[in-house]
């Protein structure tokens, strides 16, 4: 596996101020009568053309790697301009930091409900390399991996629960965030890849499903709703009874406990005011 490693350069400046030397001299060398000076002016012409060969400019936050007849000899990562070896390849590497926007996907989440979900990647390349030997096309992999985690990802958990302590793709963004960043970077890792971030952009059920959907949820809502109302209007009855009780106000037996548990419930759990009755006679 091939990692990178700083290779050995000289300043560009200086080898640029030789070469020209180089090839001035043997320019004049030519000019002069004989045949001496003629093949010295010429090899010096010729050793000024080799050296002028490995002459690289590096941008900021750009790596260059070099290659010398398919040998893998390191990469400059240091900007400026650089001699390294004569006729060797050199290729560039952008180490900037770089956005990716996934397509939306159209994924099963974990109950086989069909979602459209879509993600950002925020990467940068830390592995020269990596990036170039490693994998075909590093941005290409970096393209498949993202959809392939996203996928992996969204397809182990439910788009949405009623219970918020249970785990859910539109309830738990935050986790499901880190979990994508985890997962594409185990994925990346082998293509010299950072991932810095990743966060979902998209999250929605797919159109088929959209409205049935919808009714379900606010099903699932008023549901949970009716639940925590009818709980506290029990806690009230409950309180209300033995307020009663304790302070000795009226004595209650069962049918009038009966009655009064079934006034208060009405009261405190129906949807509109309630209208009091004022009863005259008794309940017997």
């Amino acid at each position: 596996m091939y990692k990178e490693k700083e290779m050995s350069y000289l300043n560009g400046f200086a080898a640029l101020l030789f070469i020209l030397a180089l090839a001035a001299a043997g320019v004049y060398l030519i000019s002069l009568s004989g045949a001496l000076p003629v093949i010295g002016g010429i090899a010096a012409c010729a050793i000024a053309f080799v050296l002028l060969t490995g002459l690289t400019i590096v941008q900021p936050n750009q790596a260059a790697v070099v290659t010398f007849f398919g040998r893998y000899l390191g990469v400059i990562r240091k900007s400026g301009l650089y001699l390294a070896v004569p006729l060797s390849s050199r290729r560039k590497v952008s180490l900037r930091v770089r956005n990716f926007n996934s397509a939306k996907l159209k994924v099963n989440d974990v109950n086989g409900n069909p979602i459209e979900i879509a993600t950002v990647v925020v990467f940068a390349v830390v592995d020269s390399a990596k990036a170039l030997f490693e994998v075909d096309e590093y941005e290409t992999f970096v393209e498949i991996q993202s959809e392939a985690a996203l996928r992996h990802v969204a397809s182990k958990y439910p788009y949405d629960q009623p219970d918020t302590a249970s785990f859910s793709l539109r309830g738990n963004t935050e986790e499901i965030a880190v979990e994508l960043t985890d997962e594409l970077q185990n994925r990346l890792a082998i293509a010299g890849v950072k991932v810095i971030e990743t966060r979902l952009t998209h999250l929605a059920y797919s159109t088929e499903i959209a409205s049935a959907m919808l009714q379900r949820q606010q099903a699932e809502a008023i549901i949970a709703a009716r639940e925590k109302i009818v709980d506290g209007a029990v806690t009230m009855v409950q309180m209300a009874i033995e307020r009663l009780q304790a302070g000795q106000v009226v004595e209650l037996d069962d049918e009038r406990k009966a009655a009064m548990i079934n006034n208060l419930l009405v009261a405190v759990v129906s949807d509109r005011s309630a209208q009091p009755v004022i009863n005259t006679s008794t309940l017997y």
